[in-house]
């Protein structure tokens, strides 16, 4: 009888400690949860930016080099990554593979399979270059036009890891922190969703200590995919009140915290 007392007491020893390491490990919080918006549109820097600002939130924007609104507006770009927001690399001209079914939009010269891999690495790396040139930072993430890996058989981030401190992919999913693949990063795509809907997916990250990254495209309109300028709001509203249980970061804040946390267990 006392030796399963003692048992009892080892095994729920064991549960609050493997809890509360759990609960550490997101920057000292539950979880973590990533804002992104693709595509460099002006919705970004209309609507999002005041939103994410006013709460004192750091988002990262993928942008196109090519995007009329990069050229048109760089000075709120770079005033915006000078805050602390992230501009991350969404390549020069958006390539998506025309060959894959429901792809009639894309174009000839923007079809990632007639690309070569030199040619997308290098377009990559050239709109490296670009951002550089607008926020003076060299570390970045990357994320998949479309969602898009490969070029036939081949895996053309694999010629860019060493440039980015990780690549968001588009499949959903919550990953612990040692699960993380910094390759394909998962996340989640918001299309008409509500808020209810954005604010279950945080609680569950919170429950299950895990990384949440949501992908946005338009805020309030700006874009075919597109979530209500309220319900972006009230998402924004409970994150802030729930700060002390989540770390709202960058992609690429939060890419580099998982790479030297996985290093660290890979050293053990």
């Amino acid at each position: 009888m006392k030796f399963k007392h003692i048992l009892s007491g080892l095994l729920l020893f064991v549960t609050f400690t493997a809890n509360a390491q759990n609960t550490q490990l997101w920057n000292n919080k539950q979880c973590a949860v990533v804002l992104t918006y693709d595509d460099a549109i002006d919705i970004d820097l209309d609507n999002v930016l005041p939103a994410l600002d006013s709460m004192n939130f750091k988002g990262t924007f993928y942008l196109i080099g090519s995007s009329p609104v990069v050229n048109n507006r760089i000075e709120e770009w770079r005033k915006a990554a000078a805050h602390g927001h992230e501009l991350g690399n969404h390549t020069l001209y958006h390539p998506c593979d025309g060959s894959l079914p429901g792809r009639a939009f894309v174009t000839p010269a923007t079809d990632l399979s007639k690309y070569t891999v030199a040619r997308a690495v290098s377009e990559a790396r050239i709109n490296n270059t670009l951002l550089k040139a607008i926020d003076g930072k060299g570390k970045r993430t990357f994320a998949y036009p479309c969602g898009d890996t490969k070029i036939g058989d081949t895996l053309f981030y694999n010629y860019l890891k060493s440039d980015f401190a990780g690549a968001r992919g588009v499949t959903p999913g919550l990953k612990s922190v040692n699960q993380v693949d910094l390759d394909n990063i998962n996340c989640y795509g918001i299309n008409g969703e509500n808020a209810d809907y954005m604010i279950s997916l945080v609680k569950k990250a919170m429950e299950t200590h895990t990384l949440l990254v949501f992908l946005f495209h338009g805020v309030g309109g700006g874009h075919p995919l597109n979530v209500g300028l309220g319900d972006h709001s009230k998402l924004l509203h409970f994150l802030k009140s729930n700060q002390k249980s989540i770390w709202v970061t960058t992609m690429v804040d939060a890419s580099t915290y998982i790479k030297a946390h996985q290093t660290a267990d890979q050293s053990k």
